[in-house]
């Protein structure tokens, strides 16, 4: 059975792009293969953040991956920090990254122009994190989206090279992986493409998100003054709203404003209404499990103690191995 490994950063909250998105392919990934989901709190760590704060989204994210339908005793899901082989695969890989090579990966310079003051050797080695996240149980399937590819070409270049330094035939190659040709996009409240945490609070709406902080952040979406001749085409801020609709409402209600649009007829407040409603009972059931699930620290202890065991275990199995090929053996 081929692995899937990925991970999701402790930066808090999933929102709805997460939940169409990747998480509904971890739901049906669980049957198929042997899955890795982890909570990637040391890639934080680059940007500092409180003991407080990340010890209170590490479990955030846990929960949501719970709620959101990821079964623990079919998948794997654990806390990066929790398994400290990976970082020692980590220092092994890094003797053998290129300083040219890191310094030219986009997200890294993407870092450097949005945050000068904060050009850390972890942003830097941040691929080769990555890259050991998903060598150390060697995965082969990474469920990701266009802007991670270069990592993931990282994480085999990484790979090759081991394998042709040390002579053997060791680490795979792990390439993109979704269920779909087109993944889901869903577009952000922002009128700013994606939705996604970089545009601020008020563009994502997140799972655990009340249904009055639904309503409220919908009703105050971009939008403009209205279409002033027939059919014309929608505005980016516009289109992203109807693309939202599309989503999570039925299709007749969809056709509804889309022909009010196209006649010039369309009350962008019937519509926000409409359309916050609709995501209301299409994040009830998940919203409801999270509530449920975060009041039980008993079996979050659970999950995170038997996840911790399973990664474990094939982490030891790969640093063992590592070591062996590298030379790193014991005088006694």
């Amino acid at each position: 059975m081929e692995t899937v490994v990925s991970g999701i950063r402790s930066t808090g909250k999933l929102h709805l792009g997460n939940y169409y998105g990747a998480l509904s392919n971890f739901v049906k990934m669980q049957d198929e293969y042997n899955c890795f989901f982890f909570i990637a709190d040391l890639h934080s760590l680059t940007t500092h953040p409180t003991p407080q704060d990340l010890q209170k989204t590490v479990r955030n994210v846990v929960v949501e991956y719970l709620a959101a339908g990821i079964d623990p005793e079919k998948s794997t899901i654990y806390v990066q920090s929790d398994v400290p082989e990976v970082a020692e695969l980590y220092l092994y890989m890094n003797m053998n990254a290129y300083l040219g090579e890191l310094e030219r990966a986009t997200a890294f310079k993407d870092k450097v122009r949005s945050n000068p003051d904060n050009v850390n050797a972890g942003l830097l080695t941040y691929p080769t994190l990555m890259a050991c996240d998903i060598l150390i149980h060697h995965g082969t399937k990474v469920p990701v989206g266009k802007d991670q590819e270069q990592h993931l070409e990282m994480t085999r270049t990484f790979g090759n090279r081991f394998n042709r330094l040390y002579d053997v035939d060791y680490f795979k190659e792990a390439f993109a992986f979704s269920y779909s040709d087109k993944l889901v996009k869903i577009p952000g409240l922002a009128g700013q493409g994606k939705m996604g945490k970089s545009n601020g609070e008020a563009d994502c709406i997140y799972l655990s998100d009340s249904e009055a902080v639904i309503r409220k952040k919908v009703m105050r979406a971009v939008s403009d003054g209205g279409p002033t001749e027939e059919n014309q085409p929608k505005p980016d801020a516009i289109q992203n709203l109807f693309d939202l609709m599309k989503v999570v409402s039925a299709e007749d209600t969809y056709a509804h404003f889309d022909n009010l649009y196209n006649t010039c007829n369309i009350r962008y407040g019937d519509f926000k209404k409409q359309l916050a409603e609709d995501m209301v009972l299409a994040t009830e059931p998940v919203r409801s499990r999270i509530e449920f699930i975060a009041g039980d620290d008993e079996y979050i202890a659970k999950v995170a103690r038997l996840g911790a065991e399973k990664a474990s275990e094939s982490a030891r199995k790969t640093v063992k191995e590592v070591r062996e090929i590298i030379g790193l053996k014991k005088l006694f």
